[in-house]
C-alpha cells in the first residue's frame, strides 16, 4: 500500500497557466478577448492580423481609447479590470469583458507585446 501524497500549493506560474486554460482555450479565444477589449475601448476601426491560424501571431490594431502607462503596468495582472469596481457593478454590465482574467491568461501562455497610446497622446 502506498502512502498518501502530501497536498502542496502549486507555484504561481503553474497555477496561472492552469487558470489560463479556462479562459484561453485556443487561438480563437485570444482573438475574441482582444477584439472585445477593442470594442470596449470604443474602437471604430479594428484590424486583425493572424499567422499560422493564430498559433504564430495574433495582432490587433484599433483606434480605441488606449491606456495610460499606469494602466499598462496593471493590465496583465489577474483580477485587474477597468470595467467593474464593486459586486453591484456585475448587475449593470455594459461591456463585453469585465472579470480581469483575459489579459493575464493570455500573458501566462504567450509572448505578448503591447503598444498603446491614449487618444490625447495621438
Amino acid at each position: 500500500m502506498s502512502l498518501p501524497k502530501d497536498i502542496k500549493l502549486l507555484p504561481e506560474h503553474v497555477a496561472n497557466q492552469i487558470a489560463a486554460g479556462e479562459v484561453v482555450q485556443r487561438p480563437a479565444s485570444v482573438v475574441k478577448e482582444l477584439m472585445e477589449n477593442a470594442v470596449d475601448a470604443g474602437a471604430t476601426q479594428i484590424t486583425l492580423f493572424l499567422k499560422g491560424a493564430g498559433k504564430t501571431l495574433i495582432q490587433v490594431i484599433d483606434n480605441g481609447s488606449g491606456m495610460t502607462p499606469e494602466n499598462v503596468s496593471l493590465c496583465f495582472a489577474r483580477h485587474a479590470t477597468s470595467k467593474i469596481s464593486t459586486a453591484e457593478d456585475l448587475f449593470a454590465l455594459s461591456t463585453k469583458g469585465f472579470r480581469g482574467e483575459a489579459m493575464a491568461s493570455i500573458a501566462a501562455i504567450a509572448h505578448v507585446t503591447l503598444k498603446t497610446k491614449t487618444q490625447a497622446a495621438a
